[in-house]
Order: C-alpha cells, then sequence, then structure tokens
C-alpha cells in the first residue's frame, strides 16, 4: 500500500483510501520523524537571519573508554559504578539511562518471581491429579494429559488410565520452552516488541523504542569514518526522570493547595536523605508522610545539579531573542526552538511546565462546594518563572560574563521566556500538520517506503482522520485520485527540493539516496530503524 501527496497535508493511496494529517503531540512522533523535525526547525530559524548562530544541540554522553583503559581500570571502574551518583549532578541521558537499568533489573525480577509461582502451581495440581488418579477418580477432562501418545500418567503402566484423557500438555510450565513474552496473550508493549516479522503490521507499528535501545544501535562508520545511527521508525518512550516524575507526582497530589510552595523552606536534613536515596538507585516511594516543601527543594536541587539545563545552553541567546516577539510570531519562534532540544530535554521540560501550569491554576483563593473559602497557594506564573527561571535557561561557560552581559535585563528576559513557556506549554510541544508536511516531503527523496510505514502507523493514531473509500466515488473514483496522486507527486518533488538540499548541505552529505535504507525484514526484537551518519 503506497502513499501520495494530493495536497493540503492529505495523503492517499491507490485503494482510495486518504489520510488528513492533524496536529499531534511532539512525543507521538517517531525518532526518525523527530530528527528530521530538528532539521525542519532549524531551516527555518535560520530563515530569519539572526545576529547569532543557533545549532541543533547534542545530548552529553560519556565518553568510551579505549579497550586497553577498560581493561586496566576495570576492578576501579566497578567500585566507582557501583557509588556513582545515579540521578544527580550527571547528565539527563545518563540519569534515564539509569532508571531504565532500574526498571529491566525489576522486570527481570517480577518474571523470575512469576515463573516460580507458575512452577509451583503446577506441582500442586499435578499431586492432585495423580491422588485422584489413584483413589479410582476420574479426572476432569484434559487435566490429566499427555503429549505425542504417551500414557496420561507416568503410572499408566500398572493402572489402567481413566477415559477422557486428552492429548494436551499436562502444563505451559513443564513442556512449554517458549519466553513468557511470547506466550502471553495481552497487546502489552513488551508482548509487541517480541512479535515476529511475519505478524500483524500494524501491531509492529503500535511498539515504542527506549532511549537505551536506540543508543546501541550504532553501526562503524564507513569510509569517512563516521559513526552510523539507526533511528527508529516508532515513538520514543517518553523520557522523564524517575526522580522527578516522582517529584510531579507527589505535589500535583498534595501539594496544589500548599501556600507558597517552591518557595517557602524545607529541612535540610530531610532533603539530604531523598536526594542521597535517590542517588543510590533506591526505589523511594514519596506519599503524605513526605513534606511537600521537602519534595519542591528537591525537585529545585534536581535542576539546579543537572550539567547541561533543561533548555541548553547552546541557544541561550536564541530563546532571550524571543522576548522581541509578540503574539503568534513568538509562539511559533519558540516552537521551532523547542523542536531543536534533546528528546530528554524536550519531555522531561514538558512534564515540568505542565506542573507548573497545574500549580499555578490554584494560585487565587476560590469557594467549595459547601461555600467554604479555599486558600490558594499563591504561586502565579510569574513567580513560578522567578524561581525556575534560572535553573532552565544559562549562559554557556566560559561565554562573557561582563555585567552587561548578565545584568538585569537577561534576568527579565529569563523571567519572560519562562512565563510565556508555563502559560502556553500545550499549544508549544504541538506540531502542526504542515510541519509533519514538510519532515514528510524531506524523507519523500530519500525512501518512499519510509514515508508508506510512517502513514500506516498515522492510520491506526486517533490523531488522524481517515475518510473511507465510499467518498471517492467506487472505482471510477479510485481511478480520479490515482492520476490525481500520480500528478501531485511529480510536482512536489520539486516544490521541496530547496529545502532537502538546504538540510543536505548541514549534514555535509552530498547526496541522500541510499543513506536511509528501509528493509522488509526487520531483527527479531527490534524496532525499526534506519542509518544516518
Amino acid at each position: 500500500m503506497h502513499f501520495y501527496y494530493v495536497g493540503d497535508h492529505t495523503w492517499a493511496t491507490m485503494l482510495g483510501q486518504s489520510v488528513r494529517l492533524q496536529p499531534v503531540p511532539i512525543q507521538s512522533l517517531s525518532e526518525l520523524e523527530r530528527a528530521r523535525l530538528q532539521e525542519v526547525a532549524l531551516y527555518h530559524l535560520e530563515e530569519r537571519e539572526l545576529d547569532f548562530k543557533i545549532s541543533i544541540p547534542k545530548e552529553i554522553h560519556k565518553r568510551r573508554k579505549s579497550l586497553r583503559r577498560k581493561f586496566d581500570s576495570f576492578s576501579k571502574e566497578k567500585r566507582e559504578r557501583e557509588s556513582a551518583s545515579k540521578a544527580f549532578g550527571i547528565p539527563l541521558s545518563q540519569v534515564i539511562g539509569n532508571d531504565r537499568a532500574y526498571k529491566l533489573r525489576q522486570d527481570a525480577l517480577k518474571e523470575s518471581r512469576r515463573d516460580c509461582l507458575d512452577l509451583e502451581a503446577s506441582v500442586l495440581r499435578f499431586r492432585a491429579e495423580k491422588k485422584q488418579f489413584f483413589n479410582g477418580n476420574k479426572p476432569p477432562v484434559g487435566s490429566l494429559s499427555v503429549t505425542g501418545g504417551a500414557p496420561c500418567s507416568p503410572f499408566a503402566n500398572s493402572v489402567a488410565p481413566a477415559a477422557g484423557c486428552e492429548n494436551k500438555p499436562m502444563s505451559p510450565t513443564f513442556l512449554d520452552n517458549t519466553g513468557r513474552g511470547q506466550r502471553r496473550g495481552g497487546l502489552s508493549v513488551d508482548s509487541i516488541s517480541d512479535l515476529v516479522e511475519s505478524q500483524s503490521r500494524l501491531l509492529e507499528a503500535l511498539q515504542l523504542s527506549h532511549p537505551a535501545e536506540l543508543e546501541l544501535k550504532k553501526t562503524p562508520g564507513g569510509p569517512e569514518g563516521r559513526t552510523q545511527t539507526k533511528l527508529s521508525l516508532n515513538p520514543i518512550y517518553r523520557q522523564v526522570p524517575r526522580v522527578l516524575e516522582r517529584c510531579c507526582s507527589h505535589i500535583e497530589t498534595h501539594g496544589l493547595q500548599t501556600v507558597g510552595i517552591f518557595r517557602v523552606g524545607s529541612s535540610k536534613k530531610r532533603v539530604r536523605q531523598l536526594l542521597e536515596d535517590f542517588d543510590m538507585g533506591v526505589d523511594v516511594q514519596l506519599d503524605e508522610e513526605h513534606s511537600v516543601h521537602d519534595v519542591a527543594a528537591l525537585l529545585k536541587e534536581f535542576l539546579r545539579e543537572i550539567p547541561d539545563p533543561l533548555l541548553c545552553r547552546e541557544l541561550y541567546p536564541a530563546f532571550l531573542h524571543a522576548t522581541l516577539l509578540k503574539g503568534a510570531e513568538q509562539l511559533q519562534y519558540l516552537q521551532h526552538l523547542l523542536y531543536l532540544l534533546p528528546p530528554c530535554n524536550c519531555d522531561t521540560l514538558l512534564r515540568l511546565l505542565s506542573l507548573l501550569h497545574t500549580v499555578q491554576s490554584f494560585a487565587q483563593d476560590s469557594v467549595g462546594t459547601n461555600d467554604e473559602e479555599i486558600s490558594g497557594n499563591k504561586m502565579t506564573a510569574a513567580n513560578l518563572a522567578v524561581i525556575f527561571g534560572p535553573n532552565l535557561l544559562q549562559k554557556e561557560r566560559g561565554a562573557d560574563v561582563s555585567p552587561q552581559a548578565t545584568g538585569i535585563e537577561d534576568s527579565t528576559a529569563v523571567i519572560g521566556v519562562t512565563l510565556v513557556l508555563i502559560q502556553n506549554h500545550q499549544k508549544l510541544f504541538m506540531v502542526s500538520a504542515a510541519l509533519q508536511q514538510e519532515v514528510l516531503m524531506s524523507l519523500i527523496q530519500t525512501d518512499p517506503d519510509i514515508i508508506d510505514y510512517l502513514l500506516r502507523r498515522k492510520l491506526s493514531c486517533s490523531h488522524i482522520t481517515v475518510e473511507s473509500s465510499s467518498e471517492s466515488g467506487g472505482a471510477a473514483g479510485h481511478g480520479r485520485v490515482s492520476g490525481l496522486c500520480r500528478s501531485l507527486q511529480r510536482e512536489s518533488v520539486p516544490a521541496v527540493a530547496a529545502f532537502s538540499s538546504g538540510c543536505q548541505r548541514r549534514r555535509g552529505q552530498p547526496d541522500q539516496r541510499g543513506l536511509l535504507q528501509c528493509s522488509e525484514t526487520e531483527p527479531e526484537q527490534e524496532a525499526p530503524g534506519h542509518e544516518i551518519r
């Protein structure tokens, strides 16, 4: 099933089905789409011809050591790894990687416990059936069973088997060597990731990609020595650190009506204890016994200790420039800047802004259902911007630190930008149909199969309006749509040639053809991916 662009952000197939793009959250895009969206956003920002340089920030990863250094410092690294920080003072991507590793360990432990319970239940069941068999009672149909014509019981040579035995396995635990993930019947994320290539493409399209798995999908560089990274065609798991998510959830549950939240002081001793617990990898459960002010202080401490702020330092002058713009132009400009952020920064920032927007909605006093007066928390969006702005937006290290550069003007601009982000966070993290169209058109020249796969996945999402083929007027309508698709496709490729060539120049590639290879055979238990340099 191949899609063709027919205009007005609509793609159609030869069968008359059509898909009209609608605004979607940025988290719903695949990794490949988000990477290309960064280039599209950068293209539009460069068109403004600003006085400063804008580039796509890169995630901070721990530099890999050589093989010799690994062997020389193996024992030292092991000791350091056991005592290393798991959440505070390390790059955001590393925090999320640690959380992912912890989740995998917990899932493996739960899996082992479930297997033990299954084994115990099977043994108890077998003993009960054997006792019933020797007592001369007829067991339930299919309860005592055989495989491949063997006797119903290991004791069948001395005792005649009861009638009604069926050729079914005695217990899936004993006779089924298939992994639990492949035996599971529910459509969970784990089970979908275990599907083989011959199964439904729709289910394959629903799976998500883990950031840690994507980081491992790197292949040796080509002749030019550059590293090739495989980008997934599926959405990435929401990359929000566990400590930040726990703090946000606790405040939303217990602290929305706490007066002066984020401003009132906390217990340094209790905050330090919470920090150490999270830093050691302890699964801390925040409940009503924890002070809201302590949790709020812990959240601010986490943001302060991130080596690179959520709004990357490279974009500091670009974000300050937003204060010179107004209205819809300002929001569009900020949108393009937010699209440049690494996925972990983008997802974490959205979670934080969502919390702050919820907190400010409880700032004013209100009247309850029984006409009682409910005090507000007094934390307006402006107050929250004053507190969080300096932690979210910081100047590059080594940059100009003169009084003029770090004076009142910059502080006011930082607060102003943060205020706009809090008040408009829902709009800012949506991707318009026009930008999605630019992303797809920039991919169509490399491999049409990519477009087909992405549109098939969008077809299954609730954000897409699917027009039935009956609207096209039967077979004649199919022919009209097919001809229109072919003609518009020929016209659409030259229309985006300038944009595509601009993206190629930024990537330093003379030709994108062959850069993205779409294969019909996907590696087992891996999300579909394409290599980029």
